[in-house]
């Protein structure tokens, strides 16, 4: 069977305190990325984190106490790792609200937000020791992808892509393909390639860095992160995705109401996503 995924399935200025908000362009109003400040308190509940191995494997290629910039953190649920390990971090996030909540979520000196595009705000040459995005790289322009760290990142220093992967997998117990026609009905069907298996997860990060004669020793790493939701955090997920944002609350709303209601009555109340966590790391050359 082909498993279909749901569609819907982010200046560097010293601050300190509450006060450490630096505001930069913001994309349009009817830019995308702008969708996740409309469902903060959602995507802050529900979205996963990452694997503590995944930030073990990251912070052994950089220095101790290093300066990370974060594209796209959200509301934090990888800068807080980031910070349990000792960084400092400029993390750019386009959306006001979700800025706002990770600045109430992580209150720390070390923590730098500015709101904002990564391809907009001001990043001091070669001052970074690494470029880190979990979950948000793929919102950046592809250029922008490679070009920004290379300005950015010290002589040696790691860009570290996160990707989260949905796989076909029989953990699921079906639902991915049995809640299809839901989805359907309201436009939000599958748009692309079917979702992989476990052993086949690849990134296009990955072919990108590894043509881009700047940077060198490109590594993908992955992490089996499956996981389980109840009916009503399922709907609180979906919430999150910008493709749910942008549909017309009339139709948001009922498509909320049938998933909710398909998982209640043909999967006993819950779901699982089976779910492969990507960390893609590269190496800024010398010179």
């Amino acid at each position: 069977m082909t498993l279909l995924v749901p569609r819907g399935a982010r200046h560097w200025e010293r601050a300190s305190g509450r006060d450490a908000v630096h505001n930069a362009a913001v994309g349009r109003p009817d830019d995308m990325r702008l969708s996740f400040n409309e469902a903060v308190e959602a995507y802050d509940e529900v979205r996963p984190s990452y694997p503590a191995d995944l930030f073990d494997a990251l912070f052994d290629l950089l220095p101790s106490e290093p300066e990370i910039v974060e594209v796209g953190p959200g509301t934090g649920q990888a800068t807080k790792h980031l910070l349990a390990r000792g960084a400092s971090v400029h993390a750019i996030e386009i959306g006001p609200a979700m800025a706002a909540k990770l600045r109430s979520n992580l209150s720390t000196d070390r923590l730098r937000v500015s709101v904002g595009a990564f391809e907009e705000v001001h990043v001091p040459a070669a001052s970074a020791d690494a470029v880190f995005s979990a979950t948000a790289y793929h919102w950046i322009a592809p250029a922008a992808q490679r070009d920004r760290p290379a300005e950015v990142l010290r002589s040696g220093g790691v860009v570290a892509i996160v990707d989260l992967i949905q796989v076909d997998s029989p953990s699921d117990r079906g639902f991915f393909a049995a809640v299809q026609p839901v989805y359907d009905r309201y436009g939000q069907g599958h748009a692309g390639p079917p979702a992989p298996a476990r052993d086949r997860v690849d990134v296009a990060i990955r072919a990108a860095l590894e043509a881009d004669e700047r940077f060198g020793h490109v590594v993908l790493r992955q992490y089996d992160w499956d996981q389980t939701y109840s009916a009503p955090d399922y709907r609180k997920l979906m919430l999150s995705y910008s493709g749910t944002q942008m549909m017309s609350e009339d139709d948001r709303v009922r498509l909320l109401d049938d998933i909710e209601s398909f998982i209640n009555r043909e999967f006993g109340g819950w779901v699982t996503r089976p779910l492969v966590v990507t960390l893609t790391t590269a190496v800024l050359s010398e010179g």
